[in-house]
């Protein structure tokens, strides 16, 4: 059975009435290969959208009332549109309740509906299951008001990730860049985006892996603290944005500074912490650049070891990856075959990526769940990852 027809047959299960008007709409998650922290920042990043996805069933009502559940939850959550902000208190919910707000308010006609939410995306993997919720949201809510209304609204995919971060930010009070639901939204299958931050223009790069796959490995750690450490990190970079500002006056952002300016200037930046965090933002924009560069001359051996230098650099100099990162990227490069291997994501637990040689993902996954167990005392999980596409709907 397809998954489309598994998620219809399980929206009759929860709300019966008519199974015509339902429509099913899917947005991926997300690994960001290289570029870390640096979204926020006006950076450069260069994530991928992953065959992992959030999927949502829809149907319209008559009234102005939502009705979400969740497949893996079994509880129905109703709010309605004209009582959104009593939403934001929602264990679950909050995220889909904080889209229709920001969609409302970017003038967009709702009506309200019954939806059906599955999601594939781990979450607090660092693989962006929040931007795959909201992306699919988006779709999803804008579908529905279609389907009852007979209209066709025109969809701006970069519109819904702008909408999706404000979502994030305003109603979930969780200070996210853009690249997670740029992502989620315009991923392309066998592609990586190459996005500069500052500006939103992108590049679709092909994914040409040879012989080689994207490994991601979920360290399970629980991540209860992660948004608090997130919104620390991003609150140190503004003074030492503004300590730069004295001698480059024209920049709005640490990804505006070039290596050669920060080895001219960075050195009046006299706490060590902030000049620590100012570092990482401006090499690894710099390893980005040159990641572009080694993938369109098909030289994964020179991306990997870009891969290898921007986590050391998280773990140094922003701080961000702890014990049980740490252990999967020192691990994954004692296997032969891995060509190199990085933290994915905010941090703080969630994934690394890792590129490897195909004939040795066997040996790779068995080597790294034996040590990780032996080292931090539970399991890691593993996937070998495909590129997929952005939201769309089946």
């Amino acid at each position: 059975m397809d998954k489309k027809t598994m998620l219809i047959d399980r929206f009759m299960e929860v709300y019966k009435g008519e199974r015509e008007h339902i429509r099913v709409f899917a947005s991926p998650g997300r690994v960001n290969l290289i570029g870390e922290h640096t979204d926020y920042n006006g950076g450069y990043v260069l994530p991928a959208a992953l065959d992992m996805n959030c999927y949502v069933a829809v149907r319209p009502r008559e009234d102005r009332i939502l009705r979400m559940m969740a497949t893996d939850i079994g509880e129905i959550t109703e709010v309605s549109l004209d009582d959104l902000e009593s939403a934001k208190k929602l264990k679950w919910g909050n995220y889909q309740a904080g889209v229709a707000f920001e969609l409302m308010n970017h003038g967009y006609s709702l009506t309200g509906c019954d939806m059906l939410c599955h999601d594939e995306v781990p979450i607090g993997s660092g693989l962006s299951s929040s931007a795959a919720i909201e992306t699919v949201t988006a779709l999803a809510l804008l579908g529905a008001y279609d389907e009852k209304f007979g209209t066709k609204t025109k969809v701006d995919p970069v519109e819904i990730a702008k909408i999706g971060q404000k979502a994030e930010n305003n109603f979930v009070g969780v200070s996210c860049g853009i690249m997670d639901q740029f992502s989620s939204a315009m991923g392309k299958k066998d592609h990586v985006i190459f996005l500069d931050c500052k500006d939103l223009s992108y590049e679709l790069i092909p994914l040409k892996m040879e012989g080689h796959k994207l490994v991601i490995t979920n360290t399970n750690k629980k991540r209860s603290l992660a948004a608090v450490k997130y919104n620390e990190r991003r609150s140190q970079c503004d003074p030492a944005l503004e300590i730069l500002k004295k001698f480059l006056p024209k920049i709005r952002f640490l990804g505006e500074v070039s290596k050669e300016d920060f080895e001219k200037f960075g050195s009046y930046i006299t706490d060590p912490v902030l000049y620590k965090r100012a570092r990482h933002v401006i090499t690894e924009d710099d390893r980005v650049l040159k990641s572009i560069e080694a993938l369109k001359a098909n030289d994964l051996v020179q991306f990997g070891e870009l891969m290898k230098m921007s986590h050391v650099s998280l773990r140094d100099d922003y701080e961000v990856t702890g014990e049980e990162l740490d252990a999967l990227y020192e691990i994954a490069l004692t296997v032969p075959g891995v060509l190199g291997s990085r933290m994915t994501g905010a941090g703080f637990g969630g994934c690394t990526v890792s590129l490897v040689k195909e004939d040795a993902v066997e040996s790779f996954t068995r080597i790294v769940t034996e040590k990780y167990r032996e080292r931090i005392g539970y399991d890691c999980t593993v996937y070998v990852a495909t590129v997929g596409d952005g939201g769309r709907e089946l």
